[in-house]
């Protein structure tokens, strides 16, 4: 099928332009472009969950990344409304079905473009959301053959060049993404006035902050280099985001200042290596990440095995975890470290995203844990 005739509900785009998806190793794969018509570099990477396009592409863990989509159809449900064309069906503003109010991949890679999308939610087609966004992508590329090269060689650095127009290598993870990402000024949502929390913007997804407020919660937001640490508040939770937590600095010293209080404290993803680090552990980069709905999680001590959301290149040395420190998760793939507790205190975190979207629910008990926390604290 080729991917440069697509069809929307409202227009016909029949133009038939080359692309190169260029790799840092020296190779290169030819397809055909759609999306916004400019070349865009940085690092390539994989996921290979069969749904969840257009939250994949909204969350803010994906900055600075071209987004492989293993799936081999892509598009054929559209994008739903957001609040870019339509304001949220909710108090604040949030965006209904994204995980944030604008793209942050900066290019996509997928095998087939479907040419026609149907959805109750659908607004517009992939190729007219991207266009708008400014947002390249390129089709009729074999995605097995490259993800199995990633898992093969590693991440690494590539470009999408259009109309020749080639550019400079960009590593992203050498920029502090989550400057990049946390929202500028704290924000408070006010739900019941019984419990508030803090919600560290490390680059979060808006799932996490509507999982709060769902369960009745205060939420002051805040920046991910704001010192929250003297705040009145009943706990504290610590969001996902891009890039090395190591690129942090300034959030650690406030997270090492906080964890003095006697607070419940709930880290996810990036959120779970910085309280890491925190601590005294270590953290290190995967040879090619986690990004999928179908990560199997297993509890220590256990045989209970998640079905998990994840998307994270980085990762916890279980084995610099302090003697106060357990784990509380491995990956059933690689065995690596999911999640910690402390032994006595009420901090936990976890790597994977308790709060799906998208993917399997059944990790959102952690999100019970953390209200049972609130309730005993």
């Amino acid at each position: 099928m080729d991917c440069s005739v697509i069809h929307s509900n409202s227009s016909l785009r029949t133009e038939v332009l080359k692309a190169e998806l260029l790799l840092q190793d020296g190779s290169s794969l030819t397809g055909t472009h759609f999306g916004s018509r400019h070349s865009t570099a940085g690092e390539v990477v994989f996921n290979t969950g069969m749904v969840g396009y257009p939250e994949a592409m909204t969350d803010p863990s994906y900055r600075g990344q071209i987004l492989v989509l293993t799936y081999p159809l892509i598009g054929n449900y559209g994008v739903p409304v957001n609040a870019e064309t339509k304001p949220s069906a909710n108090d604040f503003d949030i965006p209904e079905f994204f995980e944030s109010n604008r793209i942050q991949v900066s290019g996509l890679v997928i095998a087939t473009l479907s040419k026609h999308y149907s959805h109750w939610s659908a607004l517009d087609s992939l190729d007219e959301w991207m266009r708008r966004q400014k947002i390249p992508g390129i089709c009729n590329i074999d995605t097995r053959t490259l993800t199995k090269k990633l898992r093969n060689e590693g991440m690494m650095l590539g470009k999408i060049v259009v109309d020749d127009a080639d550019l400079a290598w960009e590593d992203p993870n050498e920029r502090n993404l989550v400057a990049e990402t946390s929202l500028e000024r704290p924000r408070f949502y006010p739900r019941s006035g019984q419990k508030k929390v803090i919600l560290v913007d490390f680059g979060c997804k808006d799932s996490i902050l509507r999982h709060l407020l769902s369960k009745r919660l205060d939420v002051l937001r805040v920046p991910w280099n704001y010192d929250w640490s003297q705040e009145m508040v009943d706990g504290v939770v610590l969001s996902n985001g891009p890039g090395d937590p190591k690129m942090c600095g300034d959030a650690l010293k406030v997270l090492r200042k906080g964890l003095g209080r006697d607070i419940p404290i709930l880290g996810i993803c990036l959120g779970h290596q910085l309280l890491a680090l925190a601590v005294g552990a270590d953290t290190f980069k995967l040879k090619y990440g986690h990004r999928s709905q179908n990560q199997p999680c297993i509890q220590v001590g256990t045989k209970r095995c998640y079905i998990t959301s994840q998307n994270h290149g980085f990762a916890v040395n279980e084995k610099t975890l302090p003697e106060e420190w357990k784990p509380w998760f491995f990956n059933a793939n690689d065995s690596t470290n999911e999640g910690m507790r402390h032994q006595e205190r009420p901090i936990f975190s976890v790597q994977f995203h308790p709060e799906a979207n998208p993917g399997p629910t059944e990790a959102s008990f952690v999100f019970d844990s953390f209200l049972d926390a609130l309730d005993h604290g």
